[in-house]
């Protein structure tokens, strides 16, 4: 059997445009000889619809739409759809992620997700009820067991060690007599996930020996970035069709021939955090409405590379530079931010803002008078370029990105309402030091885009004479590493500090991360790109007297 996987990029809630991009697809599959196709996981309505899910409206029109395909592809293969449907029982919430199968002008529901994600980024126990139809169905002669993304995610042939589940639903098709295993996916891309995607699979398909077809969803929705790069493996562990990357796909394999295409990328983390950044401000920017950005250009290497996702995303005439330079900013800076611009293709403006640092200062005197100078008054600084940011995007309707690096937003080297407003923070997830290495691959693989003396040059914020970021915080070397084994590895202070870290630089860090949370609670959406993100999946208390660890 030749069978089509579907790699689409939905947009959440827009489900007569999906339901067009499903028909297209299907029809093009159905030249390349399929037999069978496969959509990722709620594909008619998009993944992830958070809170739309709440809707009765919202779920009959899917199932409406579901009805209307069925009629689309009458004389088309096969099709099996992601789809939220009612739960007619009044036990338990009113949802089921399903699988329904579209084929002679008709659709049944053949699956439901069985288990419910409830961690990091997910939520799913919040809409779904968990399922009650076994996915097993007979396609072509085919006994066919089919999954939904996180049912496979929970198998003993990989994880040995703990499961997060009791129930193991492809062991249980497999006992039913399934003699093909597909899965329609959402899976959401993090660095360093796809390996061990690939390795988790061919230990099912080893243990199993059985052929398994896994379909997932590309694009950018809100923070989460899906990557795609479908996977298909031959009963015999062969790895016969892999997916694009970050692009739209129909991948067809004949199971019987072993034959597909098995696309090659660039997998390291440079190239997928750039790949993942560009793909989801593209999708970001699509999908909230918007054609054009602006940013702040400070001649440091964070707008840089935020400029330059901007400009491979969106193309240079979309991108505006603002320059805002204050007394404290050198020329070098200046010269660099032109520099980039220039090499990039993008307009820039330049604003300065010194007679408006004036203007608050005077006002602020009588208050002030006699408290000396502190952040305070470099706060003002970030605020008035916020300002000037804020007025350009609404005057021009272009979507303000911010330029902060995870680094800084873990620690709170950033200003609330300053350089912190903007409507998506493209680079939040990024550690400062991926971001210099991220620069040096883009210059390497894409165009020298961004100047030598941006990336080699000392970070400042220049918002006092002479400032260095490291006048407040470790080498960045450092600050990375702390953050690292703290944020994604979970280690108390004890566990860091035994591994040859100061024992003040771990306690100043930790203090940090816990006092600016209100920070991250209010700063812009963020794109992430690893297993530990600030966003949907942070969900730290603002008011708390915990200890640190």
């Amino acid at each position: 059997m030749k069978v089509a996987l579907l790699q689409l990029n939905p947009v959440v809630g827009d489900v007569s445009g999906n339901i067009i991009k499903i028909v297209e697809a299907v029809k093009k599959a159905a030249k390349d000889g399929a037999q069978l196709c496969v959509t990722p996981e709620l594909s008619v309505c998009g993944y992830p619809p958070r809170d739309l899910l709440l809707r009765q409206d919202f779920i009959d029109g899917c199932q409406s739409s579901l009805k209307a395909l069925a009629v689309e592809l009458k004389d088309m293969p096969p099709t099996l759809v992601g789809v939220p449907i009612n739960n007619l029982s009044s036990v338990g919430k009113p949802v089921f992620n399903a699988a329904a199968l579209v084929a002679n002008g008709t659709y049944s529901i053949v699956a439901h997700k069985t288990l419910l994600p409830t961690y990091d980024v997910f939520d799913e126990n919040r809409y779904f009820e968990q399922g009650k139809l076994r996915g097993l169905v007979t396609i072509n002669g085919c006994k066919v067991g089919v999954t939904i993304c996180e049912d496979i995610w929970n198998d003993k042939a990989y994880w040995k060690d703990r499961r997060q589940y009791a129930q193991n639903p492809l062991a249980a098709l497999v006992e039913d007599g399934a003699e093909l295993i597909i899965n329609l996916s959402a899976s959401p891309f993090t660095l360093g996930k796809q390996f061990v995607r690939e390795q988790m699979l061919s230990s099912m398909v080893h243990y199993y020996e059985l052929p398994f077809l896994y379909a997932n969803q590309i694009g950018g929705n809100d923070d989460l970035i899906f990557a795609g790069k479908s996977l298909a493996y031959a009963a015999d562990g062969t790895l016969i069709g892999k997916g694009k990357s970050f692009e739209e796909d129909v991948l067809v394999v004949d199971l019987e021939t072993k034959a597909g295409r098995v696309e090659q990328e660039d997998a390291s983390d440079e190239a997928q955090a750039w790949n993942a950044l560009v793909l989801g401000t593209r999708d970001y920017v699509r999908k909230c409405g918007f054609t054009k950005v602006v940013l702040g250009l400070s001649g440091g290497v964070d707008s840089a590379l935020t400029a330059a996702v901007a400009v491979e995303a969106l193309g240079s005439d979309n991108v505006i530079g603002v320059l805002m330079p204050s007394p404290y900013s050198s020329q070098g800076s200046v010269d660099d931010s032109l520099d980039l611009a220039d090499r990039l293709g993008i307009h820039t403006e330049t604003i300065e803002i010194e007679p408006m640092l004036t203007a608050f200062l005077s006002s602020l005197h009588p208050v002030f008078n006699g408290e000396g100078t502190d952040v305070t008054e470099e706060n003002l600084q970030a605020r008035i370029r916020g300002n000037l940011l804020m007025a350009m995007s609404n005057k021009f309707g272009a979507l303000l990105l911010t330029t902060g690096n995870k680094s800084e937003l873990a620690v709170g080297y950033c200003t609330i309402y300053g350089d912190m407003a903007g409507g998506l923070a493209v680079i939040s997830d990024v550690p400062k030091t991926l971001v210099w290495n991220v620069c040096r691959w883009a210059n390497e693989h894409c165009g020298n885009k961004i100047p030598m003396e941006i990336i080699e040059k000392a970070p400042s914020a220049e918002l006092r004479p002479g400032q260095k970021d490291t006048d407040s915080l470790p080498e960045y070397e450092e600050l990375d590493a702390i953050l690292r084994k703290y944020i994604d590895e979970r280690l108390s202070k004890e566990a860091i500090i035994s591994q040859g870290h100061a024992p003040e630089d771990v306690e100043q860090i930790l203090k940090l991360v816990k006092i600016s949370e209100f920070k991250r609670r209010q700063a812009a959406p963020g794109l992430r790109i690893t297993d530990r993100a600030f966003g949907t999946g942070w969900r730290m208390p603002v008011a708390s007297s915990v200890r640190l660890p």
